[in-house]
């Protein structure tokens, strides 16, 4: 009888890649681990207390809201009554068998005043530079593909609400505060760059200046039809970054006559008005001719639309690749919904224009926390669904609500048990996912009005 010594080695394979996946995906845990032993250290540094604290004095004594728990609530992407929430936060924090009553509702309005909203600014900021500095991230040719797009935000009919951030006075109903929201939006990674909630006097070409600012080389700007302006343009490659944006075609002459023209694509130069030469003389920029590209994109309904972009190399950067490359924009319109209808971040937990933007910049350092703790599972999924009709992805609305009250534990445990505890989350991420069906298009209903939230009526979570 011959033994075949090959079948002893095929025995061993699936043993092995068993221990490779067990050991990348600690490797995993230990990343996410480590980001979150990252961010638990700046909470509790002294230099971050200093810094977001509004008087000296705060937070000297020994009291139930603490600095870090404090901060620590206020990012558990509360949605129910503020007492509700606390009760449950102490139960989890305690390890408690039912809810606990530690804090009132009137301790944490008196303690949440001494906490400038610019510490969740900070924190988001910092995730982000460890989170492209330390995790494995996608990225288009190279270019990290960033979207900007703004929104509104409704706000407590409040008369202090009203007067800072301004109102609609719509045809029909009583005039509501409203605030006009913006995000530089990583469309791949799924991660907010840059966030803003401003009285809606405020453009949002204004905003986007203002995110501008941070962009860095090689990120690449996807800007939707309402953006255009020579000024940003400029603005945009002043950073040493790249764009593409869709342009109406009777906004400049040059666009209008390449629309008529019927041409794929044209390398234009475009020149200063007067009124970006004012724009650009107040940001320091200057207003030399710009060498552009304009793109024609084929719609499915025999519509075409126009492109404009600073990716003028025609070799690297072909005509074909632009539609492909604009429609990675939608994830940004996608991520309001996420912020809007899964966060609630319209779901105010205080009645004050500083509770307002504390809410606001505490759930997206939340999403983005989330967000990171969930990267490492999207190549397991797409590796363990792959066998599947469709692409597999993260199911997110299901991440943030295994993430709520997991993040009190994530900041108030031992390293061991937050890399038990990570591990456990990408277990359910795993296996809570939805298929990526291609070329599904719903035509939007602007009609459909979101019911307000009022605070005497939240949820029991």
């Amino acid at each position: 009888m011959m033994i075949n010594h090959n079948s002893k080695e095929a025995e061993k394979c699936p043993k092995i890649f068993r221990k490779m996946a067990r050991l990348a995906r600690k490797l995993q845990s230990d990343l996410c681990a480590k980001l979150i032993g990252f961010t638990s250290d700046i909470v509790n540094s002294e230099n971050f207390l200093d810094k977001h604290r509004k008087n000296p004095k705060d937070f000297i004594r020994n009291r139930s809201l603490p600095f870090p728990i404090l901060i620590n609530f206020l990012s558990n992407m509360n949605k129910g009554s503020i007492q509700d929430e606390l009760d449950h936060y102490f139960k989890a924090l305690n390890n408690a068998d039912v809810a606990e009553r530690v804090v009132s509702n009137s301790a944490l309005t008196k303690a949440r005043k001494k906490v400038k909203h610019e510490a969740f600014i900070d924190l988001n900021e910092h995730i982000n530079h460890y989170f492209y500095d330390i995790f494995p991230h996608q990225t288009w040719r190279g270019f990290n593909l960033l979207a900007v797009d703004g929104s509104t935000a409704a706000l407590l009919s409040l008369l202090e609400n009203a007067e800072h951030f301004g109102q609609w006075n719509p045809t029909n109903g009583d005039p509501r505060p409203v605030a006009r929201i913006s995000q530089m939006f990583d469309v791949l990674n799924r991660i907010t760059i840059d966030a803003i909630i401003s009285p809606k006097s405020n453009g949002e070409r204004e905003l986007a200046a203002q995110h501008f600012l941070k962009l860095m080389p090689n990120d690449l700007i996807l800007l939707d039809r309402g953006y255009p302006a020579f000024w940003l343009f400029k603005l945009i490659v002043s950073m040493g970054a790249d764009f593409c944006a869709r342009i109406s075609y009777d906004v400049w002459k040059v666009v209008k006559k390449f629309f008529n023209s019927g041409k794929k694509g044209k390398t234009i130069e475009l020149k200063c008005s007067y009124k970006s030469g004012k724009e650009c003389r107040k940001m320091g920029l200057d207003t030399k001719p710009m060498k552009l590209r304009l793109v024609r994109i084929e719609l499915d309904t025999g519509e075409a639309e126009i492109l404009i972009t600073s990716l003028t190399e025609k070799e690297a950067y072909p005509n074909d690749i632009f539609d492909e490359l604009y429609h990675l924009r939608w994830p940004v319109e996608e991520d309001y919904k996420v912020m809007k209808l899964r966060l609630e971040v319209e779901n105010w937990s205080g009645k004050t224009v500083h509770s307002v933007y504390q809410d606001f910049h505490a759930k997206v350092f939340a999403k983005n926390l989330t967000a990171m703790l969930a990267h490492p599972t999207r190549p397991i999924i797409k590796e363990q669904y792959a066998h599947r009709k469709y692409l597999y992805q993260l199911n997110f609305t299901q991440a943030l609500s295994k993430t709520k009250d997991t993040i009190v534990l994530l900041f108030n445990r031992t390293s061991d048990a937050v890399r038990e505890i990570i591990a456990k989350l990408h277990d359910i991420f795993i296996k809570t996912v939805e298929p990526v069906r291609p070329d599904r298009k719903y035509p939007r209903n602007h009609k459909i009005r979101r019911k307000p939230f009022y605070p005497n009526y939240k949820p029991a979570r």
